[in-house]
């Protein structure tokens, strides 16, 4: 057999293995909190209305995208959400090489989706700010998300990403004790990578982040990287325990403020996320397919 051909076959192998954690998938924990579960476009070869077909037919709620600036595509994108029954969550962040470039050009975006989307998204993700911001910068951006909040009844919410303002844990817990109406999107993936650890020591400062989060993003990382393998191989199990355990958190939290509803986004996301095998850039997993599992594990264990 030939080498490329080895490769393939081996890789596409690895799910007929089963491969799982049956003390993940066998552990219930039904919330009263409506579940509700976005596909990502990340990775996906197409246009929207295969992708939106294709998330449908998964049982995927709705999807999450980044802003289109053009009035032509979120006309487009409005009426194929409404072919497709689909909910909407958006992505927005700022550029520029400065903090006064970066700062105007996220508040034209976040007010463009404010102005012209013509019902009220999900939420709003921000990609915001950046880790070598100061403070004091990072906080105007905040506090402007905030007002927005308030001003719309749109959740408008700051992810935990390596690279932005939210990019480790003991530095978000500074925000969020300076600002007590700020919220996140949780992606703790990025937390691991950044700690190069499960975050045991951190306990303290977990638990303040996750009484402020609305929306989750459903990837799971480790010591090492911001995205396993596979979620479904054991070597992976404890990574997976430990982000289970910590959605199972936010969850509890959003219970007890009185909340009624909870996002997730699946988002294992293509190569360079995906490790590939060398030469061939062969990726060892289906990204899809994965998707489609956290999907199922999430509704499964939550709603």
């Amino acid at each position: 057999m030939k080498r490329r051909n080895f490769i393939k076959n081996t890789v596409t192998a690895v799910p007929a293995l089963g491969f799982k954690s049956e003390t993940v998938e066998s552990v219930s924990h039904k919330t009263s909190l409506e579940v509700l579960v976005m596909g990502t476009s990340w990775g996906f070869e197409g246009g929207n209305d295969l992708l939106f077909s294709k998330l449908k037919k998964e049982g995927f709620d709705g999807v999450e995208l980044w802003w289109p600036a053009k009035k032509e595509e979120q006309k487009s994108l409005f009426e194929l959400l409404k072919k497709h029954n689909l909910k909407i969550g958006f992505l927005v962040s700022g550029s520029g090489q400065t903090f006064d470039a970066h700062l105007a050009s996220f508040k034209n975006n976040l007010d463009d989706i404010l102005a012209n989307w013509p019902e009220k998204p999900e939420y709003i993700n921000c990609h915001s700010g950046k880790d070598y911001f100061s403070q004091d910068q990072n906080s105007q951006i905040i506090a402007y998300t905030i007002d927005k909040t308030q001003q719309s009844g749109i959740e408008i919410l700051h992810e935990t990403h390596r690279g932005r303002m939210c990019f480790a844990a003991h530095i978000t817990r500074q925000f969020l004790e300076k600002h007590p109406k700020m919220n996140l999107t949780l992606d703790i993936s990025h937390w691991c990578n950044v700690h190069e650890s499960l975050l045991e020591d951190q306990s303290e400062t977990l638990d303040l982040a996750f009484s402020r989060v609305k929306h989750i993003h459903a990837r799971v990382g480790h010591q090492e990287g911001p995205q396993v393998s596979d979620p479904r191989a054991p070597e992976w199990a404890t990574a997976m325990e430990r982000h289970l355990t910590w959605w199972d958190s936010v969850i509890k939290h959003r219970e007890k403020s009185g909340d009624k509803r909870i996002t997730f986004l699946t988002e294992f996301g293509p190569p360079n996320y995906m490790p590939t095998l060398p030469y061939t850039k062969q990726p060892v997993a289906n990204q899809w397919e994965i998707n489609v599992y956290m999907l199922k594990l999430l509704k499964e264990r939550y709603a």
